[in-house]
């Protein structure tokens, strides 16, 4: 497809927020209700929680690409596959995952360059945050990322802590 998909829905808060990043917002047709930001995705139409899909909604609005995150999604990803649709749901779980995640994205939508940009960004960010917190004080941290089952410190977050200066 030229151009890459131009009907994308999104079922979770990072994929638009990555599509947004990457100048593509105006591909997106369905959004995850529980995105925040950026503030004007919230006028999209909610095409699912975490792990609710509302797929009448869906069907109406004919996207052409459909992405999501986490292995608590299979069960929506196999009956979105088995009604035809394009779905790519990934699962990272680090840091060095999750850039290769947005590359991946970038490239499947067609905005490779901007995706590698981005990376570039945040790694550039990352490495200057290590270099202020290198030599303070180590506060502990915990973090509940999901009370349901209890989710606590997936690797992603627990290497943002360390490069903040906590434990």
């Amino acid at each position: 497809m030229p151009d890459g998909p131009q009907r994308i829905a999104c079922l979770t808060t990072e994929t638009v927020d990555l599509l947004y990043r990457l100048g593509a917002q105006d591909r997106i047709v369905g959004v995850s209700g529980f995105t925040q930001f950026p503030p004007e995705a919230r006028q999209k139409p909610f095409v699912s929680t975490f792990t609710t899909v509302h797929y009448d909604l869906l069907d109406s609005l004919r996207p052409d690409l459909i992405l999501g995150f986490s292995d608590l999604q299979a069960d929506a990803a196999r009956e979105l596959i088995r009604r035809g649709y394009p779905v790519l749901v990934t699962n990272q779980r680090t840091l060095a995952e999750t850039f290769d995640t947005m590359r991946l994205i970038g490239r499947v939508i067609d905005r490779q360059r901007e995706a590698e940009r981005l990376v570039a960004d945040l790694q550039t960010e990352l490495a200057a945050v290590r270099r202020r917190t290198a030599d303070g004080p180590r506060p502990r941290v915990y973090f509940e990322e999901w009370d349901d089952p209890p989710i606590s410190g997936l690797s992603w977050v627990s290497e943002l802590i360390e490069a903040a200066g906590g434990d």
